[in-house]
Order: structure tokens, then sequence, then C-alpha cells
């Protein structure tokens, strides 16, 4: 895009912190770090099943904080099935595929979720591609 016109014009398509005082721009920067370090408090059930020989789990819904990454889950799934970090263990969201350990279950829920919940199936060996 060209820029014409006069300056008041092209001031509206110039980012806040392009322009200003850098003493502005400091503070502005500093509340989007502060807001970005808080972590969202709300918290969505998450459930559990078990695919092929994986053992059932007796509780099988917990209420999970959406700010966390996918990987805190599969931790989390693997102190509850008791199992170490060198035994396999294949996750999936409702049957279809496997999540990447860096989503967040915001989005994850956001986008897959079912009746509510976000449904995660656990294997001990690879059952989708």
């Amino acid at each position: 895009m060209a820029l014409t016109g006069s300056p008041d014009t092209n001031a509206q398509h110039v980012p806040s912190w392009a322009g200003g005082e850098p003493a502005d721009n400091l503070a502005e920067g500093l509340q989007a770090l502060e807001t970005y370090k808080k972590k969202d408090p709300v918290k969505v059930i998450v459930r559990f099943k078990a695919v092929g020989n994986a053992p059932i789990m007796k509780q099988n819904f917990f209420k999970v904080t959406v700010s966390n990454r996918f990987q805190a889950v599969i931790q989390f799934l693997r102190k509850e099935l008791g199992w170490k970090a060198g035994e396999p263990l294949f996750t999936y969201i409702n049957l279809a595929f496997s999540p990447a350990p860096d989503d967040t279950v915001s989005n994850l829920y956001r986008s897959f979720a079912t009746d509510g919940h976000l449904i995660v199936n656990y294997s001990t060996t690879a059952a989708w591609g």
C-alpha cells in the first residue's frame, strides 16, 4: 500500500508502539507482558478414554486449566496411570488426531469439545495416523 495523503490519514495505519514517546512505548510493552503472563483461571472438563489394551482409569473426568499446554495433560495422564517417561503413551482427540504437545487446552477445547468435554483417548500403541 502506497503512503499518500496527509500525515493524519497515514497515522491510522501505524501501530501504537511505532510512534509516540519511548516511555509510552515501554509502559505499553510492560503492560502487554503482564497481561500475557497472567494465567487464565478458567477450567474445562477433560475426559480420558482408554483405547485398545490401555488400562481403564477409575476416574476419567478431570478439570484442567485452559492456559495449560497439552504437554501438561500428557504428564498428568502419565502420573495418573503410573507410567514412566520411557513407556509408550499415545494420545488422541476424539479418536481422530494426535495434538501437538504445545497446543493449548483452550484451543483444543474451543475447536473439538464434545458435549462440554474435551475427550482425550489414550493408548499404549499407535492407533491412528
